[in-house]
């Protein structure tokens, strides 16, 4: 399969055209309209830094369906012990810079977010298109995530763990809340033996694209997420 060049027009090639390894097309922006076309249809950027962007749309897509989320006896306890706090949307920015930090210790100073995408996002948050879930002890974050809401779907893009157990709360908090709103799946991308063992499991490309047609038909829930 060819990977497609992007130019000025807002448009992707069809999903379906995606390499083997998910590579769609390269080229193009972070621009909002951008983003939120890509995420509309499962294309979503990563790339490393000094490279061009790179679009992806993977052939199996690993999804969480809320419903099948794994909550295991010793989380839940954790959970109820109230260790731990979790909040909606209250500091974006730290927990997308910590996910990036995070990916640097783990890398050797390398990580795909990199001070644009970091950016981009963010401008998603505060068009109220992107959320984070933080996890805190004693008043300091110490886990969290973030994604892209669009419909109902929950586009995952990362999370980070500074004491055991953390991001995994916060990941519980996000589901507790998709469920109430009648989500449909959070987008996890690429298959993680982490996610899967938490009830993450792939589909075709086919059945995540149908799916996504159905989900984007329904409202968005734009703006800040409250923690009531």
């Amino acid at each position: 399969m060819p990977v497609f060049q992007l130019n000025d027009n807002l448009l992707f090639p069809p999903p379906a055209l995606a390499r083997e390894d998910g590579l769609l097309a390269v080229g193009g922006d972070l621009s909002l309209p951008r983003l939120l076309r890509a995420y509309q249809h499962g294309i979503f950027p990563w790339y490393s830094p000094g490279d061009p962007i790179l679009w992806w749309s993977p052939n199996p897509r690993l999804v969480l369906f809320p419903q099948e989320f794994h909550l295991a006896k010793r989380l839940a306890r954790t959970i109820r012990q109230h260790t731990f706090t979790t909040t909606f949307d209250t500091d974006f920015p730290a927990v997308i810079r910590a996910c990036a930090q995070t990916r640097r210790n783990e890398k050797e100073g390398g990580t795909w977010l990199d001070e644009e995408m970091t950016q981009a996002y963010c401008m998603l948050h505060e068009e109220g298109y992107a959320h984070s879930v933080e996890c805190r002890q004693g008043g300091e974050l110490v886990g969290g995530l973030y994604g892209v809401s669009l419909g109902t779907v929950f586009f995952g893009e990362s999370m980070f763990s500074l004491v055991p157990d953390s991001s995994k709360i916060a990941l519980a908090a996000l589901v507790d809340r998709l469920k109430t709103w009648n989500f449909e799946l959070i987008d996890c991308q690429v298959g993680t033996g982490h996610l899967q063992r938490l009830g993450a499991r792939e589909i075709s490309g086919e059945e995540f694209s149908a799916r996504l047609d159905e989900a984007m038909a329904k409202p968005t829930r734009l703006g800040r997420w409250s923690n009531s």
